[in-house]
């Protein structure tokens, strides 16, 4: 059985009065059963994909194909029958026994994907929540290696933007095994801890990077209540800093002229879609070669009730406490240190993030072209 307590994405974070006045609770508790159904510096440049939109079950001109399963084991209480569980319908499906590789609390998974890519296999899949996904696909963007997404977490937030299974390990390990290959965009952050840009630290991030509020959460949820309650502890630290103060902002969009908000948090997607059917960014899209950003700006709990009214009804513009923009590179700049997360993962307080799209970087296994 899955634990959900370390795997869910607190970007849903950014509308807890969304998830109060709705009554989203299933995400609280979706679990995965195992037995249901069945850094260092690198190049960002795309490099052509032989394998792309090969016909369906096609990956490798190898008879034997092998893929690689970079499991989060801590997601798992019986990591056995997850590993035979996933060999036999490998070998029913035609592929080698997986080489399965665990990540460690050094390594969340990047330098195994890479080690498995070094191995020469023919898919990389990551079975974990969407930090583990994100740590693997660090390892393949830029590559002609694909990955398939096992569900891991709570959140899956990327395969549930990609319409992939992300309730059933059997049906998403079929997609990964005879899918086809499609790209998508990633975003890089770059992270100025200092405010004087110097020394930044940089990421990738497939979903969502934010700034302010909903990376508060995250790093404000105690660990103890989490392993407790799991997801709820997120709502508990989202109500209690509901009422903190503003902060202001310079936004640059692309070359266009800097200007200045004040906000709450600020939220840049690869896509749009959260938990419980909310859509944060109506109009992101993972191969669209942009990035989508919204700012909110509310005042209080009334601010966030009349925010959470707004991104119910999924409307774009006409709201002065909800900004839209699209863009392909997006300054940011804070009057003081805020938190800042990066595909539910806290980062630390920064003065400033900037957040570029790199077109179809990354290679993912879907069951149709998208």
């Amino acid at each position: 059985m899955l634990r959900d307590h370390s795997g869910w994405v607190a970007l849903v974070a950014v509308a807890v009065v969304v998830v109060l006045a709705l009554g989203i609770a299933g995400w609280a508790g979706m679990r995965v059963k195992a037995g249901r159904g069945t850094h260092r510096p690198r190049r960002w440049g795309r490099r052509p994909h032989r394998n792309e939109f090969r016909p369906e079950g096609s990956v490798s001109d190898s008879p034997t194909r092998r893929a690689a399963i970079i499991i989060n084991p801590t997601k798992f209480d019986d990591l056995d029958a997850v590993r035979r569980r996933i060999t036999e319908q490998s070998v029913s499906h035609g592929w080698s026994e997986p080489l399965y590789i665990l990540t460690t609390e050094k390594d969340p998974g990047t330098g195994q994907a890479r080690d498995a890519v070094a191995q020469g296999v023919d898919l990389v899949c990551a079975l974990g929540g969407d930090g583990t996904v994100r740590a693997v696909a660090a390892a393949l963007v830029g590559t002609e290696t694909p990955m398939g997404l096992l569900p891991g977490g709570t959140g899956n937030l990327l395969a549930r933007n990609l319409d992939l299974p992300y309730d059933d390990l059997g049906d998403a390990l079929r997609v990964a095994l005879t899918g086809q290959n499609t790209r998508v965009d990633v975003g890089r952050l770059t992270l100025d801890t200092s405010g004087e840009d110097h020394r930044p630290e940089q990421h990738i991030f497939l979903v969502m990077a934010g700034l302010g509020f909903d990376a508060a959460i995250m790093a404000d949820a105690p660990e103890k209540l989490k392993a407790k309650v799991g997801p709820a502890a997120y709502v508990v630290s989202g109500a209690r800093n509901l009422r903190g103060p503003q902060f202001k902002i310079r936004v640059t969009v692309d070359d266009h002229e800097e200007f200045t908000r004040r906000a709450r948090t600020v939220v840049v997607g690869n896509c749009g879609k959260l938990l419980g059917g909310l859509v944060l960014m109506p109009e992101a899209e993972l191969d669209d070669g942009q990035l989508d950003m919204v700012i909110l700006s509310p005042k209080g709990v009334v601010g966030w009730a009349a925010i959470a009214a707004r991104l119910a009804s999924k409307r774009r513009k006409g709201h002065q406490r909800v900004d839209h923009y699209t863009s392909t590179t997006i300054k940011v700049r804070a009057d003081r240190p805020q938190e800042v997360q990066i595909d539910g993962d806290t980062l630390g307080k920064a003065r400033a993030i900037t957040a570029e799209v790199v077109p179809s970087a990354l290679v993912v296994r879907v069951g149709s072209p998208r």
